[in-house]
């Protein structure tokens, strides 16, 4: 007897597996999920597999190989609605860095036979290559987020997933401005809440892991990061982490290195 409920895939391309890992941690929700739409594609989870058109497709990872780059077409083929998880799916991940990098002297120094080794000069984000319905931003993803982007899709509503900093979230929390109070430098004015802003209310800086927020102002956090001794040249390398292709990170990161 056929489901007549959404079927779900979940795919994986060049990650570590930690933004699906987060459906499975969802523990007693994944359970409501999971009675709610029918889980018909998941490798990281389950050997069953039901093949044929999906209602929601969520991919994590990056594109780094020719093959990847077919399969992701394939993905969009199948799929009604395409949701991108995690920074390696939205921004080419922390293996972006390859993108300023020469790869075959990478391979060479690697592999001993490199010439087996299929892969592409870069490490791009899901929307390079096909259209996608909405990102998930993160490293990981956080599980309230994945479950609000599912409910949204299951009421065919907009997600409710904040744009802005992860300043609000320490005003929210009661945290003190690590900036402000202890002279430490923070990615936390510039990237996108999400996290709860865990490492300010641990006295570190945020590393920017929710990539950037709605209209990053990153050249004023530039100007404070000089006043706290910070060199553009490390300025270039807190841009360039999880999210270092993405396009406000991209092209700061750019003009700060010139």
């Amino acid at each position: 007897m056929t489901s007549s409920k959404p079927r779900l895939a979940v795919w994986k391309f060049a990650s570590c597996d930690g933004c699906q890992l987060t459906l499975l941690d969802a523990e007693d929700h994944l359970l409501e999920v999971a009675g709610a739409i029918e889980i018909a594609y998941f490798p990281e989870a389950t050997r069953g597999e039901i093949e044929g058109h999906y209602d929601l497709s969520l991919v994590e990872g990056s594109v780094t190989t020719p093959h990847d780059a077919e399969r992701i077409q394939t993905v969009r083929e199948i799929s009604e609605t395409v949701v991108t998880i995690g920074a390696c799916a939205t921004a080419g991940g922390i293996q972006a860095l390859r993108n300023w990098e020469n790869v075959d002297e990478f391979l060479s120094i690697v592999y001993a036979q490199p010439q087996y080794i299929q892969t592409l000069a870069t490490s791009t984000p899901i929307s390079d290559h096909i259209a996608v319905d909405f990102e998930l931003r993160g490293c990981p993803i956080s599980k309230h987020q994945l479950l609000e982007v599912i409910d949204a899709y299951l009421h065919r509503r907009k997600p409710n997933i904040p744009r802005h900093s992860v300043c609000v979230e320490c005003k929210l929390r009661g945290t003190n401005c690590v900036m402000v109070a202890q002279r430490i430098p923070c990615m936390g004015p510039i990237t996108q809440a999400g996290c709860g802003a865990i490492c300010p209310a641990y006295d570190r800086g945020c590393y920017g892991c929710y990539g950037p927020s709605q209209s990053p102002n990153i050249k004023s956090l530039a100007e404070w990061w000089g006043q706290l001794g910070v060199s553009d040249l490390d300025l270039v390398r807190a841009l360039r982490t999880f999210n270092a292709y993405a396009p406000e990170f991209r092209e700061a990161s750019a003009a700060y290195e010139r």
